[in-house]
């Protein structure tokens, strides 16, 4: 449990932290920073970090001050019980939702048994629903399956065409 609160410290610490582009991110890239945001970034503060502001007031590390960086680590373990929650994801448009539905119901009709059901709110499959094992199994043992449930992947086009 403990290395599964780690690794998820880690990541909601990048994801606040990073900022993609060549530079900050602009107001239309994200929402506007929560109170857990701010309550975040003022404790990595509290703990040493620079911090700066985006154009539309949300908090970031400051990057460019090596010494700033040097004390984000143990800033971050500081400020841990202020990490805030994982922004909820984005609900798939309900056509998606019923086609990925569709597609495992097929695949699980035509042979692929243990294919899994898509996430009920974003129509993914998850990274672990499904192995590397079982990925090569649904690319090279159930083709006709792939061709039949999912023609626009099956075809060469997609994820399982390449």
């Amino acid at each position: 449990m403990r290395k599964y609160a780690t690794a998820l410290f880690i990541a909601a610490s990048l994801a606040l932290t990073a900022c993609s582009g060549d530079g900050e991110p602009k107001a239309s890239d994200s929402p506007p920073p929560t109170k857990e945001d701010i309550a975040y970034h003022d404790c990595l503060k509290a703990n040493g970090v620079k911090i700066t502001h985006t154009d539309y007031g949300a908090p970031r590390v400051k990057k460019d001050d090596p010494a700033s960086i040097e004390k984000l680590p143990a800033a971050q373990e500081a400020c841990k019980d202020k990490v805030p929650p994982p922004p909820s994801p984005e609900p798939a448009d309900p056509k998606r939702l019923a086609a990925a539905q569709a597609e495992s119901k097929c695949l699980r009709e035509n042979g692929v048994s243990w294919y899994p059901d898509p996430d009920p709110v974003t129509g993914q499959i998850g990274d672990r629903a499904v192995t590397t094992e079982q990925m090569t199994e649904l690319k090279t043992q159930h083709l006709d399956a792939v061709k039949k449930c999912m023609p626009d992947r099956g075809s060469g086009k997609g994820v399982l065409g390449g």
